[in-house]
């Protein structure tokens, strides 16, 4: 009987479970967040007092982590207006696993925000469809934004601005100039999409000061 009990299994000790992390910081009127690129550095600046719900869409992808690896896959070139004239566009549709649920629109109609060269504005399809991919404006393009007098209902509520760039526009043009495939696309969008696509190696907020 001694034997037996000497050679019985001894029970496990639980193991604890990791601490969970900390919550990300509250957003302020304002929030900056650094898009470090295989180009160089785009600083951008949020205006959470304006739009709320797209901000802060914008920062649970920042915050945990999932626009990093992003990339930029796209540079419209609009050939009349002063030069250069069009966007570039970057999101996650490579990586649907990183993707959260769609949001609700905010027309600038709400938010009094303005699509200016600089601007960061929302992608989508129909509105309440936007999820993690944006714009960043390389002229003033006062056409996305909202007019509640258009006949046209998708002109009526436009698309969603949100911030702007505040240091690195000159990155921002460098992914503008980048060769582009002229048969990849649809649609409109063909001969739109670079390659190679522009990669974002991270995704960080920048503490204020």
């Amino acid at each position: 009987m001694l034997l037996a009990l000497s050679g019985a299994a001894k029970p496990k000790p639980k193991v604890k479970a990791p601490p969970a992390p900390p919550p990300p910081p509250p957003l302020g009127d304002t929030v900056q967040v650094e898009l470090v690129t295989e180009l160089g550095s785009i600083v951008v600046e949020l205006n959470h007092k304006a739009a709320p719900i797209t901000v802060k869409n914008f920062m649970r992808y920042v915050d945990t982590g999932r626009y990093d690896g992003m990339v930029f896959y796209r540079a419209m070139h609009l050939d009349w207006g002063k030069q250069p004239n069009g966007l570039v566009q970057g999101g996650l549709n490579d990586f649907p696993l990183k993707l959260l649920p769609p949001i609700a629109h905010e027309p600038t109609s709400v938010t009094g925000l303005t699509h200016k060269a600089g601007t960061l504005s929302m992608a989508r399809n129909a509105p309440g469809t936007a999820r993690s991919d944006f714009s960043i404006l390389l002229s003033d393009l006062t056409s996305f934004d909202a007019d509640p007098k258009s006949a046209n209902p998708e002109a009526q509520l436009g698309y969603a601005a949100f911030g702007h760039v505040v240091s690195g526009m000159d990155v921002v043009r460098k992914i503008y100039d980048s060769p582009r495939s002229p048969t990849k696309g649809e649609g409109v969008m063909k001969g739109q999409m670079l390659e190679p696509r522009i990669k974002v190696l991270k995704a960080r907020r920048i503490p204020p000061l």
